[in-house]
């Protein structure tokens, strides 16, 4: 049902997907921005809908898990996270990816919708000690495109890894465009 109602906004709003989702690699986190508004979940959900990308997910506070609606976040991907546990977030998120054969988590390196004077880098340190690339994905509202970009493997250069993704981040154009990463270049 979800599927349904997603594939017809998806087609009723004109939206596409450019470049080719990378299928044959099992593991990975998937950095989408620019995160400017609350309708980047809806392209997000829909997009993964259309493409398909199973075994996707996207983290969440442990407390949305455990009320009346916690079936509904497992239901749309979600997986949680214990923000109070003794292991800290990235920690607890590489401890998922080596229990799943196939582990696709989507994360926002802003990590708000507010205009940010620099990127969050967690998805950054998840993907390194989980040992998975980063894939770059798009979201421009102007285009109404989901653009799957470039895979990124962190390397011991993390100051040059942060200016390929904000790089490749600041040519698109999310649904309020100054709250965008432009000026981060």
């Amino acid at each position: 049902m979800i599927g349904w109602l997603l594939s017809f906004w998806w087609k009723f709003k004109g939206w596409k997907i450019t470049g080719t989702f990378p299928a044959h690699i099992p593991k990975m986190v998937i950095a989408v921005a620019p995160h400017t508004s609350a309708w980047d979940v809806v392209v997000g959900l829909a997009a993964r809908y259309m493409i398909p990308i199973p075994n996707a997910y996207f983290l969440g506070k442990k407390e949305l898990f455990d009320g009346p609606f916690g079936w509904f976040f497992r239901a749309i991907g979600g997986t949680p996270v214990d923000r109070s546990s003794s292991k800290g977030m990235v920690t607890q998120v590489a401890e998922k990816f080596s229990q799943q054969e196939i582990f696709r988590l989507g994360m926002s390196p802003e990590g708000t919708r507010k205009k940010v004077e620099k990127l969050r880098t967690g998805f950054y340190y998840i993907a390194k000690e989980a040992n998975v690339p980063i894939l770059l994905v798009g979201f421009d509202f102007t285009k109404r495109e989901v653009s799957m970009g470039p895979l990124i493997y962190p390397s011991a250069n993390e100051a040059d890894d942060m200016k390929q993704i904000i790089t490749y981040f600041s040519t698109i154009e999310g649904k309020y465009p100054e709250l965008g990463i432009k000026h981060l270049v």
